[in-house]
């Protein structure tokens, strides 16, 4: 992880991270993608605001996503599963209407990540990302690998104020303008 170019160390700010699992068949004591999110992010030394399983349904998922984006004390979501190309995955198609924002870079990068570790097999997965309700949204696939190489490799340090040359942390603040501006101008 990169940390201070110049400019000496900036102290580590905690932010509040909500995690979802998406499965039809994991329970909470089976959820080893969503323990490996919350393992990580922890270990990070941020606050794990809700946790939370639901089927491979689009409102479901949908419902659940909007919720947390919705809820002003939750800086950012990370769903696991739900990503490939079965008739099952839905991940996508519930969470990518509610973006106000892409953000195409994290499905480059991640799959960039991913194909170093596995190859060719990356194209099955569908990890996007994206910006709603001032909330950081990240959907990576449903496997315990693929959330530590999301988190390790991407996720991790973007939500590490102490990275540069920027990070997610430092734009927080301003996620809502486009809201705020829109206020303003009735």
């Amino acid at each position: 992880m990169t940390h201070a170019h110049g400019g000496g160390e900036r102290e580590f700010r905690p932010i509040s991270i909500a995690v979802l699992t998406v499965s039809d068949t994991r329970t909470p004591d089976e959820d080893r993608s969503g323990d490996t999110l919350v393992e990580r992010l922890k270990g990070a030394g941020h606050e794990l605001a809700e946790r939370a399983i639901v089927t491979d349904d689009i409102e479901k998922i949908r419902a659940e996503v909007r919720g947390w984006s919705g809820n002003p004390a939750i800086d950012a979501v990370i769903t696991t599963g739900g990503t490939g190309f079965t008739g099952r995955d839905v991940t996508p198609e519930a969470i990518e209407p509610l973006f106000e924002k892409r953000m195409d870079g994290f499905s480059i990068a991640f799959h960039m990540l991913s194909h170093a570790k596995i190859g060719a097999s990356t194209i099955q997965s569908r990890a996007t990302a994206g910006v709603a309700g001032a909330t950081y949204i990240f959907c990576l696939p449903g496997s315990p690998s693929a959330c530590r190489d999301g988190w390790d490799g991407l996720i991790g340090p973007q939500l590490d104020y102490r990275t540069r040359p920027c990070n997610f942390v430092e734009i927080m603040p301003r996620l809502d303008e486009h809201l705020k501006r829109g206020k303003a101008q009735r």
